[in-house]
């Protein structure tokens, strides 16, 4: 399939955009007007997009179907603060009906059975069942567009975060299992960021990994190994000079089993295969290297 942006609705568009870019977290932002009239709306147009200063961008994009906007941009226009609370797995169905479109001055809070507690430094509320809260002043809005669909980007300053001590392990950190934050993806599908969802990667090393073009051919084109298993032995910075193993049956029954070639070779991988998806990086290669 091949789209160019005008060849079809926008709508359509649209959902191929957000069934590919995803998951992407979730905004829960609350705002005021300049009645005092607290709005809150949840947004999967967001990011975090710096430190210092630290950064937020949300998106609330001009309806499609009648190219008006959201209550949350006239707000934020208006009053120039928001506060940006995180969703976890326990509130998603309680932010799903805050999306619902109440009519401007229907506080979202109530409908959707919410705990608006004050903030510190800003007017909107906090939510209180949120892990997470970001008091933010808002910096700039940049429109992309004036038909619906186009985004509007509110870039926001943070002023003051509050952290649920209940998501912290016991190195202070949060823990992503403890936060068991949700995710958007296209459709009505969302994803959950915590259990079996969550793995580790390693930050590449300091020093320069040797990449993949070095692996020697016989890794390099395996057809056993995946891109991940070669990007691990890409990472590394050298490649180990071969050593004997001593005392493994597995090794000893595949060198018993096969001659010298293809199948020998196969069965190698299929076994180095395992040691990497453990993390026994070391011994993989030594298998490899035999």
């Amino acid at each position: 399939m091949k789209i160019t942006p005008g060849s079809i609705k926008t709508a359509d568009l649209h959902a191929f955009l957000l069934g590919s870019i995803a998951p992407r977290p979730i905004c829960f932002a609350g705002t005021v007007d300049e009645q005092g009239n607290h709005n809150l709306s949840p947004f999967s147009f967001f990011n975090v997009f710096g430190s210092k200063p630290p950064i937020l961008i949300f998106s609330p994009a001009r309806r499609v179907r009648d190219n008006t906007i959201k209550h949350s941009l006239e707000n934020a226009i208006a009053t120039k603060e928001v506060v940006i609370n995180v969703v976890s797995y326990a509130m998603v169905q309680q932010m799903s009906l805050a999306s619902c479109e109440y009519p401007k001055g229907v506080s979202e809070y109530e409908k959707a059975g919410f705990t608006p507690i004050p903030s510190d430094m800003v007017k909107p509320y906090r939510i209180k069942e949120s892990p997470v809260s970001l008091e933010c002043k808002v910096l700039q809005v940049i429109e992309t567009g004036n038909e619906g669909g186009a985004g509007n980007l509110v870039i926001c300053e943070v002023l003051c975060m509050h952290i649920d001590d209940s998501v912290l392990n016991e190195q202070g950190k949060i823990d992503p299992h403890k936060i068991d934050l949700v995710a958007r993806m296209g459709g009505d599908y969302y994803c959950r960021a915590s259990g079996n969802a969550v793995f580790e990667v390693a930050k590449p090393n300091l020093k320069l990994g040797v990449g993949v073009d070095a692996l020697p051919e016989s890794i390099r084109n395996s057809h056993i190994l995946t891109g991940n298993h070669l990007g691990i032995l890409g990472n590394c910075t050298t490649i180990p000079a071969t050593s004997d193993i001593e005392n493994d049956g597995r090794l000893e029954q595949i060198l018993s089993d096969f001659q010298a070639g293809p199948q020998r070779r196969e069965a190698l991988h299929h076994y180095a295969k395992e040691l990497l998806d453990e993390g026994n990086i070391d011994k993989a290669w030594q298998i490899l290297l035999v």
